[in-house]
This record gives C-alpha cells, structure tokens and sequence, in this order.
C-alpha cells in the first residue's frame, strides 16, 4: 500500500463528505424536497452548470478507459475522443433557453418529467423510465469498475475489496445530499479533474525524454500507434466519424446532462457556462487521452488497460502528488456515479412511483422511497460490478448508444417541431430502443460505423412518419 499516495486521496473524500452534509442541511430547509433533491432548486450558476456538466459527462471511460483504449490503440483514439469536446457546448446551445423555460412550465424536475408534460403519454412516461433504468445500470457497471480498480491500484486491495469501499463513499454522500451535494462537489472535482490531468501530461512528457522520444520510441514499437487507424487498422475513418454521433451530436438524448439544461439560475449562467465548458471539456478530453498514448512508451507491457492511467501516475509523480492527481479519475468517477444514481432513483420514485403507485405521496413518503430506492440501487450495482470486463469503456459506450437512441428525437424535435406529437414520440423512443438492441446483438458496428448510427436514423424517420400520420392539433 502506498500511503503517502492514500493521504490525499483520503482527504479528497472527506471534503465531499463534508460538502454533502452540509447541502443536507439546505435540503432540510427546502419549500420542496423533490425539487431541491433531484434539480438543486434549479439554481445553477455558470460556473458549477459547466462542472457539473463536464464532471457528469467525464468518467470512469474518460479518465479509465479512455486512457486505457488510448494506450492499446495509438493517437487514433486521441482524434476520436476529441469529438467530445463540443459536448457541453452544443448540449446548451440546442436546448438551451427552451429546454429551460418549457421544464419550467411544466414543472419538470426530471427528463421524464418534461416528456410527460410535452406529450400527455403515459406510456411514454412508462418507456422513458425503464429506457433509463436498463441503460443506466451499464454505465454506473462501468463506474464501479473504474472506481474499484483506481483503489485497487493505488492501495493495493484486492479488487472485491477496493469496489466495496468506493461504493460506501459514494453511497453515504449521494444519499445524504442529493443533486445540490452532486453539483457543488463536481465544481470542486471539475477544478481538480483540470489540475490532475495537466500535471499527469507534463510528468508523463517529462519522463518519457520530451515528445520528440516518446514519439519515436512508439514508432519503433509500432508505426501503427501514430497513424488514424488504430495499432492493428481496426479503426476505420468511417468509424472514427461515427463517434460524433455517439460522443458529440447524440449527447443531447442522455439524461444525465440534458436534465443538467433545466437546472441553471438564468441566461447569464448558461452562457458563462458554454464558454468554460468548451475549454474545461477540450483540455481534459486532450489531456487524458494523450496521456494514454504516451503511456504506451513510458511504461510498455501493462496487461490491464484500465490501470495504465493510475500505475503511470504512481511511476512519474513523487507518491504524495500522485495522490493529489489520481484525486481526478476519483472525482469524475464519483461524479458520473452520484448523477446517474440520482438520475435512476428520480425515475423509479419521481416518473414511477409518484405518478403510478402513489400519486398523493407526502414530503416524508417521497423522501424517505428516495433514500431507500437510491441505496438499493447502488448495492444492486455494487453486486453486478464484482466480475468486471476488460475494458470498461465499452459497458459506458453502450450505455450512451441506447439512450440516444431513445431520447434524443422525442426531446429535440418536441422542443423545435409542434407538429411531433405523442404518437410520434413513442414510436421514435420503441424503434430507438429495439432496433440499438438489435444491432448491437447481431449486426454490432454495422458499415463499419459505431451501433448507434442506424437506430438513431430510423428513431428520427419514425418519429417524422408517425407524426405526420397521426397529425393533430398540439397545444402549448
């Protein structure tokens, strides 16, 4: 075990502690628990709306797998993660005033909430709920995994071991806090996701003789690592573009940061957080995945991908700095986690519960199914994380594929198209979801593009088709 490591990693926890139990006290005093617990009371400033979005948006694969593909694949997974920089940029500029002002008007606290409000379906509520339940899981399986295998790295704990105190941290400070706990503490981890990954690049160029070294010395191992297609050429031009429908354009359709859209205070803090955002999101994402690469000749032969970023912290940082850095992937780990766990208990007892079983629920009966739903889901996670996959990068990928597929068309085109009705909707949202499924289990990157391409097509012509078909009247 490293100790002198462990210390600050340590010390990074128990300030979110701290921060949790102290939003706690602002969710005691609250006209509405609902409200404050699961959107913050919509009173985001820009600068906390843009962590949070890029500390939701970076994760276990930014800062895990994403390093981790890097180190297998070469500068070729650098040009297709740099796609994801335009991420919270675009995510504003789409739903932006809109998407605010009409959550607003129906009194949405989650995405559910606003398809509710926009088409007046059940099913679609019924739908948008299970779509977020099934996906999610996958992406809090990835986080998991990523947490535990940071731990493990840096302690030396078994993997059993590590997973089962990352899912104590971040249980008691989810449950305690709420989304106002999850969007302060990701303005603290956005700043230290920022710090970590410029002082990981410029150690791991430092030890690795300058860039001009690394650069030939990956040429020596393999020309391959510095070309746009991948080690082996696995990595077409036409699936490289195709990550800009997955990690670009598609983000709009994931719950996690579109509900981040309906949160913000007013149109000073949105614009302020387009700005900070954009530079935040580019010099992780840059950062982090040329870390990886670099990796590659600095520290060759690991067999785990998903540790290369941690071990490399450890190899090129004195131990009390590698500590403080390694408090990055922690920090985007946890706040991936804390959102999406939020994301999934707001759908089983805001979309689910309140609106199907228990329409008259009070204040006490919500918050109590909120706490007791969120901690139950995360053991339920905790379980089905103990056999991880090699790569962790992929779980969080499918995850995003699917809910695009569902979400993305119901949710843009209800906000720019009056004539999308429900019909429309739930067409989209079951051609989505079926045919992702379908894909990824018999035709997985069809045409050489990424799954997600195909049903989020066919979402779009159905959404369009149906509507026209089913053509009535909406009223706003």
């Amino acid at each position: 075990m490293n100790s002198m490591a462990l210390i600050p990693m340590i010390i990074f926890l128990i300030i979110i502690f701290i921060v949790g139990v102290y939003s706690s006290k602002s969710i005691g005093k609250a006209d509405s628990f609902v409200q404050d617990y699961f959107l913050g009371s919509r009173q985001l400033g820009g600068f906390i709306l843009a962590m949070t979005m890029i500390a939701t948006y970076g994760s276990a694969s930014s800062f895990i797998g994403g390093p981790g593909a890097a180190y297998s694949f070469g500068l070729s997974w650098v040009l297709l993660a740099m796609s994801q920089v335009v991420t919270g940029y675009f995510v504003l500029l789409v739903l932006g005033k809109k998407f605010a002002i009409m959550s607003r008007k129906y009194n949405a606290v989650t995405l559910v909430d606003y398809l509710q409000g926009r088409y007046q379906n059940q099913y679609i509520t019924i739908l948008s709920a299970l779509s977020i339940i099934i996906f999610l899981f996958s992406a809090m399986i990835a986080q998991w995994v990523g947490g535990a295998r940071l731990i493990e790295s840096l302690t030396g704990l078994s993997y059993k071991s590590a997973l089962f105190l990352f899912a104590v941290s971040v249980l008691v400070y989810v449950i305690i806090g709420g989304f106002k706990a999850v969007a302060v503490t990701d303005a603290i981890q956005g700043v230290v996701m920022l710090g970590g990954t410029m002082i990981l690049l410029i150690a791991t160029i430092i030890a690795g003789g300058g860039m001009e070294n690394i650069m030939l010395d990956l040429k020596a191992e393999n020309p391959n690592l510095l070309r746009p297609n991948g080690a082996n050429g696995e990595l077409s031009v036409r699936y490289i573009s195709s990550f800009w429908v997955l990690v670009g354009v598609g983000v709009i359709g994931l719950p996690q940061v579109a509900v981040r859209a309906m949160s913000y205070k007013n149109s000073r803090s949105m614009h302020r957080a387009l700005i900070i955002g954009t530079i935040v999101v580019g010099s992780i994402m840059l950062g982090m995945h040329l870390i990886g690469v670099l990796a590659r000749a600095v520290m060759p032969g690991v067999e785990v991908a998903d540790k290369v970023m941690p071990l490399l912290a450890l190899e090129v940082l004195p131990p009390w700095l590698a500590g403080i850095v390694l408090a990055a992937p922690m920090a985007a780990i946890m706040s991936t986690v804390d959102s999406l766990l939020l994301i999934v208990s707001s759908a089983i007892v805001k979309d689910l519960y309140m609106n199907f079983v228990n329409k008259e629920a009070g204040e006490k009966k919500v918050k109590k199914m909120s706490f007791l739903v969120t901690s139950i889901t995360g053991i339920a996670v905790f379980l089905m994380a103990l056999s991880p996959p090699e790569l962790i990068i992929w779980l969080n990928l499918f995850s995003f594929g699917g809910l695009e597929a569902v979400f993305i068309w119901p949710i843009v085109l209800g906000l720019y198209w009056k004539t999308g009705n429900a019909y429309g909707a739930l067409a989209s949202m079951l051609s989505g979801l079926i045919s992702y499924i379908l894909f990824h289990s018999f035709l997985p990157n069809y045409l050489d593009m990424h799954t997600v391409v195909f049903p989020i097509l066919i979402s779009f012509f159905m959404y369009i088709t149906v509507s026209l078909f089913t053509k009535r009247k909406i009223i706003y």
